[in-house]
């Protein structure tokens, strides 16, 4: 097996939205409603991939020559990291987290992420705290429910320790 995590180059960003719409259309409905499903798509369309991938933000994870996951951070803020419906559970999203995490402590003394309800558990495990419960308004009576999380720098495992 061959993985590479790199970052994401303007043709790619076709694979990355496949990568986040279809992840988002398979495990979200267990969590949303259609509404709230159809908005988180919205934000992240392929207009909105082609800029930030444009502005260096997004990285992808690479098994044996196929996109199967991908991260992205704007400064210390942590965003959109969906891997495969079939790909989950094997540690790929730990490895992209890893990789963002490293990048951002580099510079900063925490990194905050918002967090679905499907991806709470996912940080919590690795050591991110909710600074904040959010009930956001989508219109029509709708609402999105998600959790601003933080981890800081003290957090980090540094390079050597265990």
């Amino acid at each position: 097996m061959e993985l590479q995590y790199r970052k994401a180059t303007p043709d790619e960003a076709q694979r990355v939205c496949y990568i986040v719409q279809h992840t988002k259309a398979v495990i979200y409905p267990d969590y949303y409603t259609q509404a709230v499903v159809d908005f988180f798509g919205s934000l992240h369309s392929i207009d909105n991939i082609q800029i930030d991938i444009e502005k260096n933000r997004i990285d992808v994870l690479v098994k044996d020559g196929e996109i199967i996951g991908t991260g992205s951070r704007t400064e210390n803020h942590i965003t959109r990291v969906y891997v495969l419906p079939e790909y989950q559970g094997q540690g790929f999203g730990s490895m992209i987290i890893n990789n963002l995490e490293k990048e951002i402590f580099a510079g900063y003394d925490f990194c905050e992420l918002d967090a679905s309800l499907p991806g709470c558990i996912f940080y919590e495990n690795r050591g991110y705290k909710t600074v904040k419960h959010v009930k956001f308004d989508i219109g029509g009576g709708k609402f999105m429910i998600y959790e601003i999380m933080r981890k800081t720098a003290e957090e980090f495992p540094k390079e050597g320790k265990t």
